[in-house]
């Protein structure tokens, strides 16, 4: 029997998984993260989002004790599989089937289906991801169809009832500024600028007023282009 109360977040310690795992959190009783290892260039981004959960645990009392188990998922055969710039050392760029070589196939709909068996043999009944068909980069596995076939199949192939949440769907990047701070003020704000990590090349050398990052990769330029726009419709 699923628990109703209960959540498991997608967590990578970027922008859009802490902002989900802040949503999480204010809606769920009991809320646990996953973190999925593909061998990915930006692999900072699993020590970082120790940190961040680090970090909410202490500036978010109200949270810290909703706030569960993590787990981490090694899968490098995807990376092993994959021809991407997000696990080989290659320039970004468009491939000729139009999507970008950044695209991880079947990434999404891994991680959601490990989840899912997490989620089983834990009880928890929701599952909730940072996809975005807004503000994306023409990822197949982030549109909002694809996540409500999955969550289907995933009830069926499983004999549960888990609810895919994807609160990040309609909005575009300023917007997800907006909600963080919506959910946890300037503290969690700082904690995203601070110590969250979405730059695609590693990069935390260089320190912006949007965060960390080379300021030029396709992750760096949505999250600055996001930043400088929430400012702008906030003053």
């Amino acid at each position: 029997m699923d628990d109703s109360r209960s959540a498991l977040v997608l967590f990578s310690g970027g922008q859009d998984s802490t902002t989900c795992l802040a949503w999480a959190l204010n809606r769920f009783q009991r809320v646990e993260t996953v973190a999925f290892d593909y061998r990915q260039r930006h692999r900072v981004e699993l020590d970082q989002r120790l940190v961040v959960l680090d970090r909410i645990r202490a500036g978010f009392p109200q949270w810290a004790d909703r706030l569960g188990e993590d787990h981490f998922v090694d899968m490098a055969v995807l990376g092993q599989i994959s021809e991407t710039s997000l696990t080989r050392d290659v320039a970004f760029a468009m491939q000729q089937d139009g999507l970008p070589n950044t695209f991880v196939p079947g990434r999404n709909l891994l991680f959601f289906t490990f989840a899912a068996a997490i989620a089983w043999r834990r009880n928890i009944r929701h599952l909730i991801g940072g996809m975005c068909e807004t503000d994306y980069s023409g990822y197949p596995d982030c549109r909002d169809n694809t996540i409500k076939a999955l969550q289907v199949a995933l009830n069926l192939g499983m004999d549960r009832n888990f609810a895919l949440h994807t609160p990040l769907m309609w909005r575009d990047k300023a917007e997800t500024w907006a909600l963080a701070q919506e959910l946890g003020g300037e503290a969690l704000i700082e904690i995203i600028r601070e110590h969250t990590h979405t730059c695609y090349r590693s990069e935390r050398d260089q320190r912006h007023d949007w965060g960390y990052g080379c300021g030029e990769c396709p992750a760096c330029v949505l999250r600055k282009h996001g930043y400088e726009s929430w400012n702008a419709r906030a003053a």
